[in-house]
């Protein structure tokens, strides 16, 4: 046995309390609950990189408006199932201000966070076309919306875009569409777990094949203006965030309060529907709800049926966030830029002591630093890197279950790693190399 930072003895039997099967199949949430039983026995703090939480303060003016919406007796009062005005007018406006989109009030949903949000989506939206049953995902993706897809018992079909950029897209779509069964399709941009973002020209395609075969697109845009090699922080003025939106009115975006304004413990999002989507008719809708209207049975029948509304203070909070950016008194963006920092220097650290990048360039441009970003170690598949990495102190999660064709590879999450943690870090990775040499 090489000499590793980490008891091997202590990792192999918190991996057989675990029950986990297989560690690079395990969840996030599994590999969390792994590394915090090792901490606990050890003392030796990991860098933690599996989960992708906000490492920065909440929002002070969210704290604030949720505290004054407390104060003032909201907690004792039902929220409205479609959300509050101001809340609503606010997501219009930044709608607008951030994406050069025009969306009603109306269409502007609060959810308990986007994962209800995206829930909410493919109950309905496979209950709009009798004959469309299948959810398709534009991977590697966030795993639990194929988890959903797996509780609900839906069906769902996915490819890794990666090998599909640009032109290539428009055949790898219209192979899947063709078939009739597609209902909608999911993915996000910039993207969980690579950091890819979508061109303009590959959402110009997405749009038009929305719009050829009655399709439609969730654009989940929890990590909005992040792609950090273009400033997308100014409202109303260009450019803006990239979206399919330009391109088809066949849309439901995800919109996060979790990563821009560092508010994922209160569990509050936005769906925002196209006008046109959320006035459309589909009679199959009967067969499970009281209206023939996606907006209407999508609020008044999932979202009802799953919550009965969303935290009634948390929607005050959102709104002020998000007034205090359309009124250009808070750059929400200048914030989060730490983490595009903290990419740069994580990345090199791997790169330089053998690691190389899985998902490395959009196109022909390399891919920018953000919030995730992907490694492969030579003669390890993603699963043996993983496992291998906790007895070095460094947890993540395998991109083989994000729906990754790339299984050689892991998600690194930088949020939660703070920079003091760079020469442990940089310790460990020096290590690994020494003692698994090329």
């Amino acid at each position: 046995m090489k000499e590793t930072p980490i008891s091997y003895d202590v990792v192999q039997r918190h991996i057989l309390q675990s029950k986990i099967r297989n560690i690079g199949k395990a969840t996030i949430r599994e590999i969390k609950k792994l590394i915090n039983g090792i901490e606990v026995e050890t003392g030796e703090k990991f860098i933690r990189m599996e989960m992708g939480v906000p490492g920065l303060p909440a929002t002070a003016i969210g704290l604030q408006a949720e505290i004054e919406a407390l104060q003032k007796g909201v907690a004792a009062i039902y929220p409205d199932i479609e959300g509050v005005p101001i809340l609503k007018k606010e997501a219009a406006r930044f709608v607008k201000l951030f994406l050069d989109i025009d969306v009603d009030a109306a269409n502007c949903v609060p959810t308990v966070g986007s994962m209800q949000g995206g829930f909410a989506a493919f109950l309905t939206f496979s209950k709009i076309h009798r004959d469309k049953d299948t959810t398709l995902f534009i991977d590697p993706g966030f795993p639990v919306h194929h988890q959903q897809h797996r509780v609900l018992g839906q069906k769902f079909e996915t490819f890794d875009v990666y090998n599909y950029r640009g032109d290539k897209l428009r055949d790898k779509l219209e192979s899947y569409f063709s078939k009739g069964n597609i209902h909608s399709v999911l993915y996000s941009n910039p993207n969980n777990p690579s950091w890819i973002c979508l061109t303009d020209k590959e959402l110009r395609i997405i749009g038009e094949l929305a719009t050829k075969y009655d399709v439609i697109i969730i654009e989940d845009l929890a990590y909005f203006a992040m792609d950090f090699r273009k400033d997308y922080s100014k409202p109303g003025e260009p450019p803006y965030q990239p979206t399919v939106a330009k391109y088809t009115d066949n849309f439901l975006l995800l919109i996060s309060s979790s990563k821009a304004f560092s508010y994922a413990g209160q569990r509050i999002g936005l769906m925002v529907l196209s006008n046109k989507l959320f006035n459309t008719k589909a009679p199959d809708l009967l067969r499970h709800y009281s209206s023939d209207i996606v907006g209407t049975a999508l609020i008044y029948g999932t979202v009802y049926a799953l919550s009965a509304g969303t935290t009634h203070s948390t929607q005050y909070a959102l709104a002020a966030m998000l007034k205090a950016v359309n009124d250009g008194e808070l750059d929400f963006v200048e914030v989060v830029k730490e983490y595009g920092a903290k990419a740069k220097i994580m990345k090199k650290m791997f790169t330089d002591n053998g690691f190389t990048i899985v998902y490395d360039r959009d196109e022909d441009e390399p891919i920018a630093d953000g919030f995730f970003f992907t490694v492969a170690y030579k003669g390890f598949t993603g699963e043996e890197l993983l496992q291998e990495l906790i007895y070095y102190g460094i947890s993540a999660i395998t991109l083989s279950i994000t729906g990754s064709e790339r299984t050689e590879g892991i998600r690194a999450c930088v949020s939660l790693v703070k920079r003091e943690q760079f020469p442990v870090l940089e310790e460990r990775l020096n290590k690994f190399r020494e003692n698994h040499l090329i």
